[in-house]
């Protein structure tokens, strides 16, 4: 098939100064595409800023001979998530693709989690998607067209300690995603999300108390990590940013060389009227039973 081409494109990327959002700025500008490369260069809890992350990689692009301009706002600040749209309409006099990248990371126990990482991790990795998601919204509506790919994580579901806060907030990323999808069809505007493996900054915090659960050597972990670049999840952005593109509201799994289908489904299940407690521990292993489970769609009908 053709290339995948962004020719006269503008893209936004967000968390693109480092990791997985530069693979992303990165590979679009390759593609064509115009890109406001988006990153306050703050550390991976969300402390601190700089804006050298955001200038290197607007200077890589540059000279590979693409285009792109740094905009060094916050996500989680509603007045800097609106200044990086408004970068890309001032700059470009358009915006098509937004995706959310940005994120921070501050794995514990649960019961050592205050109520401030919480809030912290659901204000960049929620509310911040929300919120440059929100400001780019009227405008998609007006071309009624428009592309966003956010970032969701395999940390929804569980599985692994100490993500509590973090696999939560990439949750109401999930629900966003699915939701936005359903309301945006209508208008040209389609959403899905990624759920990327990387071997990034926020992986490498992992890397200690990953081997502890699992039993791994340091040799193993060496090997898991070198199977994971971030540029192996761009071509997956770069897929669900193009208008070519026929889903939505779905989740690509990408990384360590696959691509796979992350989503929600319902089961057959039992009908009785009325049901019991009793009921459902009788008929629990067909109720659970994902032998017939069908995927759940964002619109009642494929548009």
């Amino acid at each position: 098939m053709s290339e995948l081409r962004f020719d006269d494109r503008v893209a936004i990327v967000t968390g693109a100064g480092r990791g997985i959002g530069r693979a992303h700025a990165v590979e679009l500008a390759a593609r064509g595409a115009r890109v406001v490369v988006a990153d306050f260069g703050g550390d991976i809890d969300g402390s601190g800023a700089s804006t050298a992350p955001a200038d290197d990689v607007v200077g890589e692009i540059r000279a590979a001979g693409g285009e792109a301009v740094a905009c060094y706002g916050s996500v989680a600040i509603e007045v800097e998530a609106t200044a990086i749209v408004e970068t890309a309409l001032d700059t470009y006099g358009r915006l098509d693709v937004v995706v959310n990248n940005a994120g921070i990371h501050d794995p514990a126990p649960f019961e050592d989690l205050t109520l401030e990482q919480f809030r912290r991790m659901f204000d960049v990795h929620f509310f911040g998607t929300m919120m440059v998601t929100h400001a780019a919204w009227p405008y998609f509506l007006r071309a009624g067209y428009g592309r966003v790919v956010n970032t969701t994580s395999e940390a929804i579901l569980g599985g692994i300690a100490q993500l509590t806060s973090y696999g939560a907030a990439k949750g109401a990323v999930f629900g966003l995603t699915r939701n936005l999808a359903t309301e945006g069809i209508v208008h040209g505007i389609r959403v899905n999300a990624l759920a990327p493996r990387a071997h990034t900054r926020m992986s490498e915090s992992d890397a200690e108390r990953l081997a502890s659960m699992f039993g791994m050597s340091e040799a193993m972990i060496q090997q898991v990590q070198a199977s994971m670049p971030p540029e192996h999840n761009a071509p997956a952005a770069a897929f669900l940013a193009h208008e070519s593109c026929p889903l939505n509201g779905e989740v690509l799994r990408v990384g360590m060389g696959s691509v796979a289908r992350l989503a929600v489904v319902h089961t057959q299940g039992i009908t009785k009227d009325p049901i019991t407690a009793e009921d459902i521990a009788e008929h629990l292993e067909a109720i659970l039973d994902v032998t017939e489970a069908h995927v759940t769609h964002v619109t009642a009908m494929e548009q």
